[in-house]
């Protein structure tokens, strides 16, 4: 995906500082399915910090590392990531017979359905202390089955699931490997990451170019962000000092070819003639204290057409719409490596995947530590 170069607009904006996290999380999200074109039987994703790391799924069947400092891993454990891979390869077995067995809990025997699963841990590098573990399982967008840390057990969120809760409460091993892997494993992964510069790398903070766009004088006008790190923010429109729900469209937030992100929200709504005195649109950035906030001025909009009483100065960017056409190509390139990842503004419904440590089990053990349902 390319970064578009738009022209920046008058912002005003208080001032930034910089607010270094101390609490790091790491996260592995699941997903099988079922009849979802171009999207793959068996997916796996690992993210740091909310920031795409690894992945690895049944059309590739290779785990990949999606971050350069990463590799450093392999050159210190080798044959790392081929480990990897055959841990994935049995636990897309796994996952494909759990599926399965979960259509006929729910009386289904064809179409669209998802298994999935998150497990990962948040850790506090100053403290070195576990703040918060997770193991999640959710079918077709909705919980499903939970794992509490401190009793060792498993929590029905869904009648169907209160057969492999009591099933899964009795397998001890089972639970005494996610109990260590959350406490455990996983922060020792995250430290691990920290002694690899990962987490200087994933902490930089990129502020981006607010512009606004509009197609022609009575298309929705576009608010578009471009160039900020890292992945968490928010971009929405404010009316008389109030956020905007009614008439705004959000649109997807993609990444660019550097590393950095964009993201859109359409105001479509009839603006009347104050209307410049009243809207702005605001980013917030996760990682920056304040707001950019960029003030409605329809002289600075950048748009394919020209109204006739505007004036001469007014800038034109004929080229600003192709924005519409990449980012719909790029939809389709990017939607498997964003699996998982949630709003900035709410949690994620239901999150997917399986997380690895660096003790692995062996691709025979792989099936007794997830289980069947």
């Amino acid at each position: 995906m390319w970064k578009m170069k738009l022209l920046p607009l008058f912002v005003v904006a208080v001032q930034f500082r910089s607010v270094t996290p101390v609490i790091h999380s790491l996260k592995y999200f699941q997903t099988t399915s079922s009849e979802i074109p171009n999207f793959p039987d068996y997916l796996m994703v690992g993210h740091v910090n909310d920031v795409l790391i690894s992945r690895y799924d049944s059309k590739s069947r290779k785990f990949e590392a999606k971050r350069e400092w990463m590799n450093k891993i392999e050159m210190d454990a080798p044959h790392h990531w081929e480990r990897q891979t055959q841990y994935n390869i049995g636990l897309e077995q796994t996952f494909k017979v759990n599926f399965e067995i979960a259509q006929e809990r729910f009386n289904q025997t064809g179409g669209v359905h998802m298994i999935q699963s998150m497990i990962g841990c948040a850790w506090d590098d100053e403290t070195d202390e576990l703040v918060d573990g997770w193991e999640h399982l959710g079918y077709d967008g909705e919980d499903f089955l939970s794992f509490e840390l401190q009793t060792q057990r498993w929590i029905a969120i869904q009648q169907q699931a209160f057969d492999t809760k009591h099933k899964w409460d009795q397998l001890d091993n089972l639970n005494q490997y996610w109990k260590y892997y959350i406490r455990d494993t996983c922060p020792g992964w995250l430290k691990t990451f920290k002694s690899h510069g990962a987490m200087d790398l994933l902490m930089r903070t990129e502020l981006p170019v607010m512009s606004l766009l509009q197609k022609t004088p009575s298309s929705p006008i576009t608010c578009h962000v471009t160039g900020f790190y890292p992945y968490k923010a928010a971009l929405f429109w404010r009316k008389d000092g109030a956020d905007l729900y009614e008439d705004v469209e959000m649109g997807e937030t993609l990444p660019n070819h550097d590393g950095t992100f964009q993201m859109t929200a359409h105001l479509q709504a009839e603006l009347p003639a104050d209307a410049e005195d009243r809207y702005e649109c605001v980013f917030q950035l996760s990682g920056v204290e304040g707001d950019m906030v960029t003030k409605l001025d329809r002289r600075l909009i950048l748009s394919n057409e020209r109204d006739r009483g505007e004036p001469a100065g007014t800038p034109t960017r004929p080229d600003v719409f192709l924005l519409t056409s990449s980012l719909l190509l790029s939809r389709g390139r990017n939607q498997e490596d964003d699996a998982g990842r949630g709003d900035p503004r709410g949690a994620p419904r239901s999150a997917g995947a399986a997380a690895r440590g660096p003790r692995q089990a062996s691709q025979k053990q792989t099936s007794q530590l997830h289980g069947s349902v």
